[in-house]
């Protein structure tokens, strides 16, 4: 879901956390990058949400002048509790830091665009930008969508994380988990997580996964975000 108040996007610089404050441009986008520290599987790591929204929304703000802020690593992962090293802040306290991060960074930026790495997160920034969109600030939120695309550390983020952090695949450890549509595990996953429906964590199937198709899929994913700023 993408919503919008209508401002300008203007151009800028790529990474802030490389900017001394005299080198930022007020009259730049950001693109805030949100993922989560959960369990993927036997063979991805924590951070893989993370990873990719970072990788994505660096590479868009190189095509659109964009900057990009750092990360927000943690979010809304209560569904995957039930596997060690999973940190949640739930939905609550995730909708709260998206509304303060906006109302802190339009002091200085023209408008805020959160790139969602993690599908938990989806309703507390969904609620947190319609609330911004309200208070006047000019602020959207994207996030992947891939057509055909398993769910949780299956084919999708396995190919990706090949291209972003090859070194942190284990794919000799990489197994197939529950395959179905997520659609149809709705009702599990959101009543009992989805440790109840896939004993190894994975919903897909990774076994097949490749370098090449991630490279396909980032490019893709970049492409879509792309067009999104500039025609705002």
């Amino acid at each position: 879901m993408i919503l919008w108040s209508r401002r300008p996007l203007r151009v800028a610089r790529v990474k802030l956390s490389e900017q001394s404050w005299t080198q930022v441009d007020p009259q730049s986008h950001l693109l805030v990058p949100l993922g989560s520290t959960e369990q993927h599987g036997p063979h991805l790591p924590m951070d893989t949400d993370t990873r990719i929204a970072i990788a994505i929304a660096e590479r868009a703000a190189e095509q659109t002048g964009a900057t990009a802020a750092p990360a927000l690593a943690y979010g809304s992962s209560g569904e995957h509790q039930g596997f060690d090293g999973t940190l949640s802040i739930g939905t609550e306290v995730l909708h709260a830091v998206v509304v303060e991060l906006v109302r802190s960074a339009t002091q200085t930026f023209d408008g805020v665009t959160f790139v969602n790495g993690h599908g938990g997160n989806q309703q507390a920034v969904t609620g947190a930008v319609s609330q911004m969109v309200a208070e006047g600030h000019s602020v959207g939120s994207w996030s992947p969508s891939i057509p055909g695309g398993d769910a949780h550390a299956g084919h999708t983020e396995t190919s990706l994380m090949l291209v972003l952090a090859p070194s942190l695949v284990r794919l000799d450890d990489a197994e197939a988990g529950n395959t179905a549509p997520v659609r149809e595990l709705m009702e599990d996953l959101r009543r009992s997580g989805v440790a109840s429906v896939s004993p190894n964590g994975v919903l897909g199937d990774p076994t097949n996964a490749s370098a090449i198709e991630g490279e396909r899929l980032l490019a893709d994913l970049v492409d879509n975000l792309v067009h999104v700023l500039r025609s705002r």
